[in-house]
Formats: C-alpha cells, structure tokens, sequence
C-alpha cells in the first residue's frame, strides 16, 4: 500500500517536486519550484484577511524598530497535535524565551468558537514552551480549515505581538514587517516518507515549504485519490511545514465492512 499511496498522490499533484521518499522510491515526476493549490475556505479566507490588516497597519514600521540579526531571533514553532491527547486538539508555541501568556491568542482562539479547556507552561534548553488544549462543542478538532484556521491565529498573533518573527516565518513574506533573509527552495525541501502504522493503516510525512491553507489542500489532494486520512500533526517550524497523517485505503475500509 505504501508504494501506491506514494504513486497516488504523486501523479494526482502534477506540480509537487519529491526528492525524498524514504524506502519506496522516487514517484518519477519530473521536479518542479511550484506545488499551489486555488481554493477557498471560509475559516482561513478570515483570517488571512486579519493578517493583511496587520500588515497595513504595522508595515510603516519596517526595518525602524527591529534591529535584530537573523542569528538573534529565535525560530518560531507552531506544533498541532492530534495523537497525545484523545480528547483535545494539543497546540504548542514556542518562540525562544520571548513568550508571554498568550492570553491574547487564547482569546482569537475563543473567537473561532473554540474552548481552551487547559493551558500550561514548560521551560526546556530551546525556549519557553505554551501549551493549550483544544475543544469544539467539547470534543477535538477535526476539521482541516478550522485547524488551519487554529494554526494562522497563533501565527497572525506571533506577527502581531513579535514583529521581528516575520522574518523567521513563510507568512513574514506576505504579511510581516520584516521579510525572511532567506527562501525555502521547493524542490530541495520536500520530502515524502511513509512507514506503517498497524496491519490497516500507514503513516505519511510530508515536509515541504510553508504557506497559508497547506493543510487543507494537503487533505484534499489525498482524500481525492480514495486514501481515508486522520490528521495526526502539524509542525511549523520557521520557513518549514512537517505534516504527519494517519492513512488507509478506503477500498480496504469498504471491503472489510463487507466481510463483517
């Protein structure tokens, strides 16, 4: 299956570069710099909206008040985790030591309709560390927009309350005061990797460049070639994107319901 999965998915995004597939090989595309998807989504269109906002208000301070070179700011991390909490969406923010309580993004949570049900703080050798867990109408998360959506508010409040991360992340490009130094080349950064997960299911890595709306097209170009797919967890980590799915075969979901 992990072979075919690959296959699948390859050849229905025409446009995606893979250069590392892990043990199943290449998918025989020819590379491409481009993997962009038209859609739109209500919950991201929203908040995509608000971080342009910010941009017009804030952008006639670029390059006046932030001084700080590259090597002094920390790397961003946005962690969406599904698997470690089997009632919760998990979302982690780290941002070297420069974290308050984030009181103000719980609150744009909240604005989502969601409930932060619990919230805790931890300090390790890479930063401050806020974790929230998640509710909507007291259960997880599963939507892929509204979980973008959850990922883009933490990120428009990083841009907000610490416009020197702008130049640390994707979004920094389009809607931060500073600009990243450098740009995350396509064809060099993303990789495909599938091990398995039990006798039903496999798990799939993809780490590609980071952009607005990534997670929900990711989930509609696998959908569409009838994979069943569990979002596990999404980690944004500076200019990066990792992704990690839990998947199976719907015709294999259809044909074991049939022997039951």
């Amino acid at each position: 299956m992990s072979r075919l999965l690959v296959k699948q998915f390859c050849s229905h995004v025409e446009e995606v570069s893979v250069l590392n597939v892990g043990s199943v090989g290449d998918c025989g595309l020819k590379a491409s710099s481009r993997w962009y998807f038209l859609f739109s989504y209500p919950y991201v269109d929203a908040i995509l909206f608000n971080v342009q906002r910010l941009r017009n208000i804030n952008v006639h301070i670029r390059g006046a008040n932030i001084t700080e070179s590259k090597m002094e700011v920390p790397t961003p991390v946005v962690i969406i985790d599904q698997d470690s909490d089997p009632d919760a969406t998990v979302v982690e923010v780290t941002f070297g030591d420069r974290l308050g309580a984030l009181l103000d993004t719980m609150n744009a949570l909240k604005n989502l309709g969601l409930n932060v049900v619990k919230a805790n703080v931890y300090l390790d050798s890479s930063g401050k560390h806020n974790k929230f867990a998640i509710t909507k109408a007291g259960r997880k998360v599963e939507d892929p927009e509204l979980l973008e959506a959850i990922r883009l508010t933490v990120i428009n409040n990083l841009l907000e309350f610490h416009p020197e991360s702008s130049s640390q992340l994707a979004m920094g490009a389009a809607f931060g005061v500073l600009p990243p130094t450098e740009q995350v080349d396509v064809d060099i950064a993303t990789h495909i990797k599938i091990e398995d997960d039990g006798p039903d299911r496999s798990l799939l890595y993809i780490e590609t460049a980071d952009r607005p709306g990534i997670l929900v097209e990711l989930v509609k170009n696998i959908t569409d070639i009838c994979v069943a797919v569990k979002f596990g967890e999404f980690d944004t980590e500076g200019l990066l994107a990792k992704v990690k799915f839990h998947v199976n075969s719907r015709t294999y979901e259809r044909d074991s319901s049939r022997e039951r």
